[in-house]
């Protein structure tokens, strides 16, 4: 369940472009003309490239990063979770119920152990085992998972290591 293909690729691209984004990506709040002098072009040029970027689905979504701690989250588990039924149509249900349940900031379908991998935020133990209760143990298709709870947010982000 993953965004928009980008219809720009990586050899559309010049170099003004992979530098714009290698910079954008950190704070989309830094002023064109500030990029701009950074890259080697104008406000106007950075602009017409964001839009661009933007129109060809090479830049997804520009959000806020809040602190789970600030609003009342500070349980994040990882989360492993193995299916019995690994068919199309079970895979597929399984994201869909993923993607519904907004204490998954992320789901991924994983090779390994696994099936797949979550990033799961909760207000507390107990509201983790809630979720647990509702969206895996109630699951028949939920074969087992094994929860990491995390002790300290180390390094969190999107950013791409982006080369010119």
């Amino acid at each position: 369940m993953s965004g928009p293909k980008p219809s720009l690729r990586r050899k559309d691209m010049d170099t003004f472009d992979l530098k714009i984004l290698a910079l954008y990506q950190h704070d989309t709040q830094v002023p064109a003309a500030e990029i701009g002098a950074q890259v080697g072009l104008s406000a106007a040029a950075v602009q017409r490239r964001l839009k661009r970027l933007r129109e060809t689905g090479v830049i997804e979504a520009e959000v806020a990063r809040i602190s789970p701690k600030a609003v009342g989250l500070p349980v994040t588990c990882i989360v492993g979770v193995d299916l019995r039924d690994e068919s199309t149509r079970e895979m597929a249900r399984f994201k869909r119920r993923m993607v519904a349940r907004p204490e998954v900031q992320q789901c991924y379908y994983v090779t390994g152990q696994a099936d797949f991998m979550l990033v799961v935020i909760a207000a507390s133990l107990e509201a983790y085992e809630a979720f647990t209760r509702e969206a895996l143990l109630e699951d028949a298709n939920v074969k087992s998972f094994t929860t990491h709870v995390v002790m300290d947010r180390v390094k969190v982000g999107m950013g791409l290591p982006i080369r010119d």
